[in-house]
């Protein structure tokens, strides 16, 4: 109708005029920073519902004003500002500007009971323009591809951030910021997800560079001194250095610690798994990438059992108490299951220390075994040779224990094995060794006696048939005997090296087996060095 059409016309210019009058008159109270005027054409726009064309104004008016004089769009650099893409100064120029030239405004919208709450300056017209000036003038800010400068500019962002929700009034004010379109499509830029597996990439992978080596190398003078003079291999200083830097203030995005807790985590595992993996190759003998574990000598596996305790009490301590601090905003639940997953991260390197204890006792068994096998020569010097009984122990048994003695004495042990560890691989080999010697020393009598019986039969035979009496006892003393004496000689000798180095003899189940094996009927029960 023509009525409605003309009125509708006649609304569409009065809200025109209104809407330029408005806007001039809201301009003029910027620019002389007039709190009555500004007052009320906020009261006017609050009233009509055209709250955002305030925040335009108030933008490009004021805000774009001094923003693009700190970063001048479609360039790289800014003017009179930080160079490349770097924030941090940036901001601190906004900073004062806001100080300077918006606050008066912020501090009117935010007047309590005034009904002006349903301006958001803060996002709409200060951060927006940010965000824009950013993305033209510095996009660079944004990509995660330099993990370094990406970092700094995300943290300086988030202290500008906090810097614009210290503006707000009230908690409710501040969740209502960040519900903000603007404040969404302005955290949305940083791709923090990038960023990490960027640093997982670079921090993993120095720890596998490390662990690829087909040695185990002994660490120098470190430029690290706050744990390298502890540590004996590189090996284990990439470790600690890899975990420290999940945790860095140079490294962490707090919004994403689950993954570096992951990453931390993984690390742990990764270590401990090459160590069981070269253990296991030990045993069996397949290098199949392990050849560390295939050359390493009992000092190499003192290195690492030094290392792990002091992975597990530098992870385990300190260092966790480190990590709890980062995260204390979390719950206390989620601090607990933080505790407990780091402490079993911990646990799983301590489990290994027994096969490496193991590791380094089998590698001196076998060398003392080398010397051990020299009793076999025992057979030979008295079977059908008529020498006398033995007086003194055999030459070979102060070689036995050789191995063991050296490794405790030599400067690694002094400088790595602490007293219990030094007394349960004393024990464990201590054990091993009498085992084998028992083993061997068993088989030689068992084959001395059978043999000794052989002979008597034979010449039981050969008596009969020349007709001799076969009563006639034989009173010398038998070849068997004389090996038994040997032995006996031996093994008391053998149990006072073992007493020289702290372990009772006669506490070892095998080596009292061995004494009732060689000793005279009238000694099986009293064993005496």
């Amino acid at each position: 109708m023509p009525f409605v059409e003309n009125m509708v016309k006649r609304i569409q210019n009065a809200s025109l005029l209104l809407d330029s009058s408005l806007g001039h008159c809201f301009a003029d109270g910027l620019e002389h920073q007039d709190e009555n005027a500004i007052y009320n054409c906020l009261r006017a726009y609050a009233a009509i519902d055209k709250t955002s064309s305030a925040e335009e104004i108030f933008r490009s008016a004021v805000v774009a004003q001094f923003i693009q004089k700190i970063i001048s769009h479609g360039s790289t650099g800014s003017v009179n500002g930080s160079s490349g893409d770097e924030l941090e100064q940036d901001y601190e120029r906004i900073k004062q500007h806001i100080e300077d030239d918006c606050k008066f405004l912020l501090e009117i919208s935010f007047t309590e009971n005034s009904g002006l709450h349903v301006f958001s300056f803060l996002a709409n017209s200060i951060l927006k323009e940010v965000l824009s000036a950013i993305q033209k003038g510095k996009p660079g800010a944004f990509s995660p591809g330099r993990p370094v400068e990406f970092l700094k500019n995300y943290k300086s962002s988030l202290g500008f951030l906090d810097y614009l929700e210290g503006y707000c009034p009230s908690r409710s004010a501040v969740a209502k910021l960040r519900e903000e379109t603007v404040y969404i499509d302005f955290m949305k830029q940083w791709n923090t997800g990038v960023y990490f597996s960027l640093r997982f990439q670079e921090i993993a992978g120095a720890l596998d560079s490390a662990l690829t080596t087909t040695t185990l190398l002994r660490s120098q003078n470190s430029s690290n001194q706050e744990y390298s003079q502890s540590l004996a291999l590189k090996q284990s200083i990439s470790l600690m250095d890899c975990l420290r830097s999940c945790w860095r203030d140079d490294v962490l995005v707090l919004s994403c610690s689950d993954k570096f807790l992951r990453l931390f985590l993984q690390l742990l595992s990764r270590y401990s798994n090459w160590l069981s993996a070269g253990l296991n190759a030990r045993k069996t003998g397949n290098a199949s990438g392990n050849e560390w574990a295939i050359s390493a000598a009992p000092n190499d596996f003192l290195y690492i059992i030094h290392d792990i305790n002091c992975l597990v009490d530098e992870v385990c301590g300190d260092y966790l108490g480190h990590v709890l601090e980062l995260l204390k905003s979390c719950s206390p639940e989620v601090r607990d299951l933080v505790k407990q997953g780091i402490l079993q991260g911990g646990n799983s390197l301590k489990v290994l220390q027994p096969q490496l204890i193991n590791s380094i006792v089998e590698t001196l068994v076998e060398k003392s075994v080398e010397d051990l096998r020299q009793l076999k020569g025992i057979t030979a010097t008295y079977r059908m040779t008529n020498k006398p009984l033995p007086v003194r122990h055999s030459p070979y048994v102060s070689a036995v224990l050789r191995p063991l003695k050296a490794f405790l004495e030599a400067e690694q042990a002094a400088t790595y094995l602490t007293q219990d560890l030094r007394k349960e691989l004393v024990h464990g080999a201590a054990f091993e060794i009498t085992r084998r010697y028992y083993e061997l020393a068993s088989d030689l009598v068992s084959v001395a006696r059978k043999t000794e019986s052989s002979l008597q039969k034979i010449r039981l035979g050969a008596q009969r048939r020349a007709g001799a009496s076969s009563d006639v006892s034989d009173h010398n003393v038998s070849d068997t005997d004389k090996i038994c004496m040997q032995l006996l000689l031996d093994i008391q000798e053998y149990g006072r090296n073992l007493a020289s180095l702290g372990v009772d003899a006669a506490d070892i189940p095998t080596y009292r087996s061995l004494w009732q094996c060689v000793a005279p009927s009238d000694k099986q029960n009293t064993i005496s060095f």
